[in-house]
This record gives C-alpha cells, structure tokens and sequence, in this order.
C-alpha cells in the first residue's frame, strides 16, 4: 500500500525568493496534491490609504512591489485620473511606456538568472545579474534611483526625457542586443538546461484560460493575453504589441517552464524594439497635466466617484481601483489585484505529477511577488473556524481588550 506524506515547501526556503508556503501531498519522490497559501505578508498598504491624499498614496502604490513599483504606480495613477477625469499629456503617456518597457526588461533579467540559480546553473545566474546593471543604470539616469523611482505624477511624470537620458537608453539597448545574445544562447543551447525545464511544472492552454492565467505564465500557456495588444494604452495606442507566445517562434507550445522562460527571453528583445520606437515617436510637449500639484489635489477633492486602471506589468496585468468622495481629501477607497494574486491558482495544477526537486523551480516560474498578494484571515483555533474580520471589528475587539485588561487591574 502507497503511504501518502504532507510536506511543508517554505514560507522560509532558499529555494524561494519569496515568503511563500506550498503544502505538498508526495509518494515517495512524486506530487500528487498540492495547496498553496501565498498570504504570508500583509503591510495593510490599502488600509493606509484612508488616511492619505491620492498624490501621497502614490509612494504607497510604489512599495506594492519592489521589481514592478512603477507599474503599480502607474496602474494606480490611471486609477485615479478615471475618477477624477484627469487627462494626461500625450508626451508624459510615452514617457510612462518607456519607463515601463525599461522595468519590464529589469524584471526579466533578473527573473532569468534567479531561475537559472534554482537549477544549479550558477554562471549563467551570474551574468544575468551584470546584464542586470546596465538598465538599472538608465533608470537611475531618468529617475535619480534604480527601485522605487519616484516619477509618477497624477495626471503625468516628474521626470522628462533630456538629451543625455535619450542616449543613455539607446546605448542601453545597443548594449543588450549584443552582450544578452550571449546569454540567450548560454541556456536554450544547453541541452541540461532542456531537459531540467522541458514537461516540468506543465499548464495547458484550457486550464490556463480556466484558472485565469496571466502575463507570462499565460503567454507560456500558448494565450494572447497582453494588456498591450487587447486594451492600448499611453504610448502602445501608436506603437502595436503583438503577444509572444511559444508556437510562433517554437512550432509548440508545452505550457512547462522552458516555455516561460522561453516567453521572457523573446519579451527582453520585444522591449529593445518598443524602448526604440517610443524614442523616436517621443512628441514634444508639457509633461503633467497640472503646473503644481496643489492644484491636481484641489480637483480630486472635488471628484466623485470610481476609477479603473489596469495596464500589464511585468507580471501580467496589474489592476487599481480607486473611489473617491467630493469633499473629502482623502482617498475613500483603493482595492490593487497584483499578477501573482491571479497565476497563484494555477500552482496546485502545476505541481502535480512533478518531483519534490521541481517545487521551487515550479513556484518561481511564476515570477511570484508575494508581498503583491498580500490577504489577511484570522482562524479560530478552537474550533477551526476561518473568518474575515472588518476593520471596525478589528476595532472594537481591540478596545473591548483594553477594557477587560482595565476591569481585572482595577482601573
């Protein structure tokens, strides 16, 4: 008789570059079930909101995500100029493309080598982390930092694009099309690196469509999923996307993890033509909707209602909804729904069928930012009753402590 044993993959493990569990059902060697629980951090950054206006919830949207903090900021300023009916310069539009084509490729890179460094494959993890520098370099040329830019403005950027930023980021994409070749070439043509990917960690196109697959991991899937190509915006209205998926390079599409990797290495060159083309394109004009920003919070304070903003990060398609009330500064509600919240249902599926060898290298084909998920529930222990509980509950419980502590010291 076959003995089934639970096993415990994280929420600490150096097999993972993010807090995460994964409980795994194992006979022998081999995953038979799967339960992810990626709510491991929670930093209540919707619930601060409340308490700041939307211009300082903008540095709040920049801390969501480390790799994609301006794609959460940007996602979040959409939001906000769909409330407020705040429209944005068409130059500061492709200067937002450009700064987000620039974070894709920061993104990928870094993905690349980490997942190269879940495999043994340390040199090549090596050199994805120098190629890495040269485009953290053009962000910090554009932005004065390289995370956390601080150029998201509401209703445009901080930032323009001068002479020296223009040559920077042409060299930048000079560089890459001759020293990431290199790379590219160090792990499709090696034939370990095939065999450790190729059928591992498999999502088939309907389970992908099923589960709500995103972004890479949907791409590698075989769907055209691209907020870039379904729904342009800013500079992609003029400049077309087309989605990269396996079968129009490759002649297949398996779903594994060699067709994940195979989707971001082609979207780092995707990247180096679009960076390009919204150079060129680059029309000339102010940069922010508003002269100072005391005058774009004075017009949300006087909005009312609800906005949407959604663009694809590098992770997928990265959604902000925002409320806002007239008269009240503040913002009165702001709800963020990361990538890694969507493709985290497709782990259990994935895990199934592969070796324990496999679980890390499976949750981080995903790309996953756990931090992007956060979710809080609070179990009663006594009786294993799971329950979501309001702010004003939180609340009152927390005084009704006090007061208990109060009564039994006498005070």
């Amino acid at each position: 008789m076959t003995k089934t044993y639970k096993l415990p993959i994280g929420p600490a493990h150096v097999g993972l570059k993010e807090p995460v569990t994964a409980w795994l059902d194992i006979e022998g060697e081999r995953i038979v079930d799967a339960n992810v629980r990626p709510g491991a951090i929670h930093r209540g950054i919707e619930y601060m909101s409340r308490e700041r206006n939307p211009i300082q919830c903008i540095f709040l949207a920049e801390r969501v995500c480390g790799i994609c903090s301006f794609s959460h900021s940007i996602a979040y300023a959409k939001a906000v100029e769909d409330a407020a009916q705040i429209a944005t310069p068409v130059r500061a539009q492709y200067i937002r493309s450009l700064v987000l084509e620039l974070e894709r490729v920061h993104s990928h890179i870094l993905w690349l080598s980490v997942a190269c460094y879940s495999i043994g494959f340390d040199s090549a993890f090596h050199l994805g982390m120098a190629l890495r520098e040269k485009v953290m370099d053009a962000l910090e040329a554009l932005t004065g930092n390289r995370v956390n830019y601080a150029v998201t403005a509401i209703g445009g950027v901080r930032w323009d694009v001068t002479p020296e930023v223009d040559r920077c980021v042409r060299d930048l994409v000079a560089y890459y099309r001759n020293e990431f070749q290199p790379y590219y070439d160090a792990v499709i043509n090696d034939p370990v690196v095939k065999a450790r990917l190729r059928d591992v960690g498999v999502l088939p196109e309907a389970d992908a469509v099923r589960l709500n697959a995103i972004g890479p991991t949907g791409r590698g899937s075989g769907l055209r999923a691209d907020v870039r190509e379904s729904s342009p915006y800013d500079a992609y209205a003029d400049i077309p996307v087309k989605s990269i998926v396996p079968q129009d390079y490759f002649g297949e599409c398996h779903g594994d993890v060699l067709d994940r990797y195979l989707v971001r290495l082609l979207e780092v060159y995707q990247s180096l033509d679009l960076l390009e083309k919204i150079l060129d394109g680059l029309p000339a004009g102010p940069i922010a909707a508003f002269p100072k920003p005391v005058a774009g919070l004075a017009k949300m304070k006087m909005a009312e209602g609800f906005g949407y903003g959604c663009i694809e990060a590098p992770r997928g398609a990265c959604t902000h909804a925002v409320e806002l009330k007239k008269g009240d500064e503040n913002l009165y509600m702001w709800k963020v729904c990361a990538p890694t919240y969507a493709n985290s249902q497709a782990w259990p599926l994935m895990f199934i069928g592969n070796e324990i060898a496999d679980a890390a290298l499976i949750i981080n084909s995903v790309d996953p930012c756990i931090s992007c998920t956060e979710r809080m529930i609070v179990t009663d222990r006594t009786t294993d009753r799971k329950a979501v509980y309001t702010k004003d509950e939180l609340l009152k419980m927390s005084r009704q402590k006090t007061a208990e502590l109060r009564r039994r010291m006498g005070k």
